[in-house]
C-alpha cells in the first residue's frame, strides 16, 4: 500500500508532456519569417531570399518577417583596414 503514491507519482511524471525542442535557423536564406501560434507558441521559417517575398507570405497572418541571424554575412574583404 505504501508503493500506490509512488506509483502515481511515476505514472504522472511519464505521461507528462515533454519539453520543446530547440527550434534551428536555416543559415541559406537571409530573409526568416516568425509565425505566432495559439497558444502563444511561435515558429520561424527561414526560406525566404527578399523581404517582398516573405511580406507576401505574412500579409494577414500573425507574422513578421526578420533577418536570419546565423545567414552568411556579406565578405568584409572590401573594407580598408582601421588606421590606429
Amino acid at each position: 500500500m505504501r508503493a500506490l503514491p509512488f506509483l502515481v507519482i511515476a505514472c504522472i511524471t511519464m505521461s507528462a508532456p515533454a519539453p520543446a525542442a530547440a527550434q534551428r535557423f536555416s543559415g541559406n536564406y537571409p530573409i526568416c519569417l516568425q509565425k505566432w501560434e495559439w497558444g502563444g507558441a511561435t515558429t520561424i521559417w527561414c526560406q525566404y531570399s527578399s523581404w517582398e517575398e516573405c511580406k507576401a507570405t505574412a500579409a494577414g497572418l500573425p507574422a513578421m518577417c526578420l533577418v536570419n541571424p546565423y545567414a552568411p554575412g556579406p565578405s568584409r574583404s572590401d573594407r580598408a583596414p582601421r588606421q590606429r
